[in-house]
C-alpha cells in the first residue's frame, strides 16, 4: 500500500476552498477534501499582523501525489504564498487508507 498523507490548505473564502477541494478530487489528486468553515488565523505577513477568518481544507491523498497537488493548489489559490503543509498518516483504518489509495489512482482500480 502507498504512503497516505494529510495535506492542510487554508483559503480566504468558502468558494475558493470548495473550488480547490472539488478540483483536487475531480482530478484524482485527492480522495477527499473536508472544509472546516471560519477558522480564525492570526499571522504576520510582510511586517504586518493580520487577524482574519479563513477556511481550512483537510485533504487526504497519497504522499507521492504531493508535488502535483501542491502545484495545482498554487494555480487555483488567490494567495501569493498559500499554506500547503503535508503530514504522513502513520496509522488508520486499513479499508479507509486503501480507499484513499484507490481514489487517487494508486493500487488496483
Amino acid at each position: 500500500m502507498s504512503e497516505i498523507s494529510i495535506v492542510l490548505v487554508t483559503a480566504g473564502s468558502a468558494e475558493e476552498a470548495a473550488t480547490i477541494g472539488r478540483t483536487l478530487v475531480e482530478e484524482r489528486l485527492a480522495a477527499c477534501a473536508n472544509i472546516v468553515p471560519q477558522i480564525r488565523s492570526i499571522y504576520r505577513w510582510k511586517g504586518q499582523i493580520y487577524d482574519e477568518q479563513e477556511f481550512l481544507i483537510i485533504i487526504k491523498t497519497r504522499a507521492e501525489q504531493f508535488e502535483a497537488l501542491q502545484e495545482r493548489v498554487k494555480k487555483l489559490h488567490s494567495y501569493e504564498v498559500p499554506e500547503i503543509i503535508s503530514f504522513p498518516v502513520k496509522r488508520g483504518l486499513r479499508e479507509y487508507l486503501e480507499w484513499v489509495e484507490k481514489e487517487t489512482g494508486g493500487g488496483s482500480e
